[in-house]
């Protein structure tokens, strides 16, 4: 972050100091452990820890001051604190004057599926041409997008964040933060349901990023979205602000950017944009959608398509994202950061495709979906069937929830499905070497609390 005057930090968020304030801050941080020489640190109070019990670790890193919360001030009055009634409101209200301040753009990024490789994709091809800043890991949410702001320096001209959400309200409350010149829908699937309940909160929840848009802002969304809104819903109801404009992406019917002639093959795609071909080096029919999203990010900053197509063409994969690896005779999609119903089955489009084009037995180490509610099971049973249509020939469910799609895997398939069930991650990997076979091609995926990155790394010890 650029050099920022402590006094002025104190003022934006209303804190009332121990002492005297003066010097300046050049970073901020949350986590002790990485707190820097000259940082501000937040003792933010979380459901595992409170960081007002690290504030005195944050200043032996070099830490010039804190933010605490009132009632904690009187244990630190030796050192520079600014005292406030809520420590994450007071990082969000700075987040958003900075972002006030700053001469960057900011694109804000969400969706069920999709937002960091859309991210990643969209930061790829600017940062050839401008220098951009974007969200580090998935940083996403009221501690992670307030975080993303603060990081960019004075140098930076754009700034890519992405927008997360498990309960109404939250995308409203992070696009008023990042005031985004470029706000993206990526798409809208049974995600977070536990939260949300049904399909049409998910999509008010969503289309709230345009709340954070001014007058010449631009909203590009999935031409899918449009077509679950009826017009009078989509005009007068979810989009109060009528000013910006409307940008719609896709992969057939009508909308404003479009890609066509598209071909898949094990290891990603073709398809052209305005006549012209691009090779996208991500499989999967999803990451189609991801491009055709940020292309239409890049084509704002004008980028040409031909620069476009010549930047996608050395894209990394993204880690633990539709990720291919290769551990010793083991073809390995690693897919396991997180899981919903869509990228579930855009996953196992990937494991068919690759199955079709290497003959190879198709392994599923399966984890549960979390957040889903009163669906779990029903999903979780729907699952089961797209993994028998996938044709895997053995089916590792690792979870509770992934029981059940191993039941209704098994008794959907026409075919000798082989079937296993542990009840976390650690006792399938303590059995992998048991059923995972040289030359298996084999998907990992499942949400983030099954941490199915252990298998991953089992994986890796026994065949590499």
């Amino acid at each position: 972050m650029r050099k920022f005057s402590i006094t002025s930090l104190a003022q934006i968020i209303k804190a009332k100091p121990t002492k005297n304030i003066r010097g300046f801050i050049t970073g901020v941080s949350t986590d002790s452990r990485t707190a820097q020489a000259g940082d501000c640190f937040f003792a933010i109070a979380g459901d595992n820890f409170n960081g007002h019990d690290y504030v005195p670790e944050a200043f032996a890193k070099g830490a010039v001051c804190a933010v605490v919360k009132d009632t904690k001030g009187e244990k630190f009055t030796d050192d520079c604190v600014l005292m406030v009634n809520d420590c994450l409101k007071a990082l969000g209200d700075f987040a958003g004057k900075y972002r006030q301040q700053g001469n960057f753009k900011v694109i804000a990024i969400t969706g069920s599926v999709g937002k960091t490789t859309t991210r990643q994709i969209a930061y790829h091809v600017l940062s050839q041409h401008y220098r951009v800043f974007q969200a580090p890991k998935n940083f996403n949410n009221n501690i992670g997008l307030p975080l993303t702001l603060l990081g960019a320096d004075s140098e930076h001209e754009i700034i890519i964040a992405e927008l997360g959400s498990n309960h109404p309200g939250e995308i409203a409350y992070l696009t008023r933060i990042a005031q985004p010149d470029i706000a993206v829908i990526t798409n809208v699937h049974p995600a977070h349901l536990a939260g949300f309940g049904d399909l049409q909160t998910i999509i008010q929840e969503k289309l709230a990023i345009s709340q954070g848009l001014g007058d010449e802002g631009v909203l590009i969304i999935n031409a899918e979205l449009v077509k679950w809104l009826n017009g009078k819903w989509l005009n007068n109801h979810q989009l109060p602000i009528t000013n910006y404009q409307i940008m719609t992406f896709g992969k057939s019917g009508r909308c404003d950017i479009q890609a066509q002639n598209i071909t898949y093959n094990s290891l990603g795609s073709r398809f052209t944009i305005d006549g012209k071909q691009v090779l996208l080096p991500l499989p999967g029919a999803g990451n189609v959608e991801n491009a055709i999203a940020a292309w239409s990010i890049c084509s704002r900053f004008g980028i040409n398509i031909d620069d476009f197509a010549k930047a996608v063409k050395t894209l990394p994969a993204v880690p633990m994202r539709a990720e291919l690896l290769q551990i010793g005779t083991l073809t390995v999609l690693n897919d396991c950061y997180n899981a919903n119903p869509v990228s579930m089955k855009n996953a196992l489009d990937i494991l068919a495709n690759l199955g079709s084009a290497e003959k190879r037995r198709l392994v599923f180490i399966c984890g549960d979906m979390a957040e889903l509610g009163q669906q779990s099971e029903h999903l979780h049973a729907e699952l089961g069937a797209s993994i028998a249509q996938a044709k895997v020939r053995l089916l590792s469910a690792v979870g509770k929830f992934a029981k059940i799609t191993a039941e209704a895997a098994k008794a959907g398939a026409e075919y000798d499905l082989q079937t296993k069930s542990f009840k976390d991650t650690l006792s399938a990997c303590n059995n992998l070497q048991e059923f995972i076979k040289d030359y298996d091609i084999v998907l990992v995926k499942g949400s983030r609390v099954a941490k199915l990155e252990m298998a991953i790394e089992k994986l890796k010890e026994l065949f590499s």
